[in-house]
């Protein structure tokens, strides 16, 4: 049987976001000061999660440098991408890494985006809201669930503890 999961902003091959810091000082990244390292943590992390069989959602900002889209190919799973605001290389150049690119998707009761959706939008589209874009950043509305790296551990989370932990905050 096979597992679907989520993920957002990986950033492989950013190595200026191993700079950023949270509004209180503290580093975005703290475990990692070089690129290639963060990147082949990140790589064993996935792999070591998800199954060759088993689907990821990428919530967009995989890579922020077109030379790291091969790192996409390492990873395990069966891989569609939602557009995030740093992916602007063209849909085929990501088609030939991920199975799917879309703009949006409509998951269970969900809708999967990378920048967190008007809350007007919901009640029309869905039961709830999983994103990326705001890292280690949360919005505290039980309508939203951030899927940043830097909220899941750097790993993958499955969609089915996605559902629990919301339905458990309602």
């Amino acid at each position: 049987m096979s597992t679907t999961f989520l993920i957002s902003d990986t950033h492989f091959g950013h190595a200026n976001i191993l700079n950023f810091v949270n509004d209180d000082g503290t580093r975005v990244r703290p475990h990692w000061t070089d690129v290639d390292v963060m990147n082949e943590d990140m790589i064993e992390r996935w792999n070591r999660t998800v199954g060759t069989n088993d689907k990821v959602y990428h919530l967009g900002d995989v890579v922020m440098n077109r030379r790291y889209l091969s790192i996409v190919d390492r990873l395990n799973g069966r891989k569609e991408l939602v557009l995030g605001n740093h992916d602007i290389f063209d849909t085929t150049d990501f088609l030939k890494h991920f199975k799917r690119v879309h703009g949006s998707v409509k998951l269970d009761s969900f809708v999967l985006t990378h920048i967190p959706v008007h809350p007007l939008m919901l009640p029309r589209w869905a039961y709830g809201n999983i994103h990326g874009h705001v890292h280690s950043n949360s919005l505290t509305d039980s309508l939203y669930k951030n899927v940043s790296v830097e909220v899941i551990d750097y790993t993958p989370v499955p969609f089915d503890l996605i559902l629990k932990e919301m339905k458990e905050t309602r």
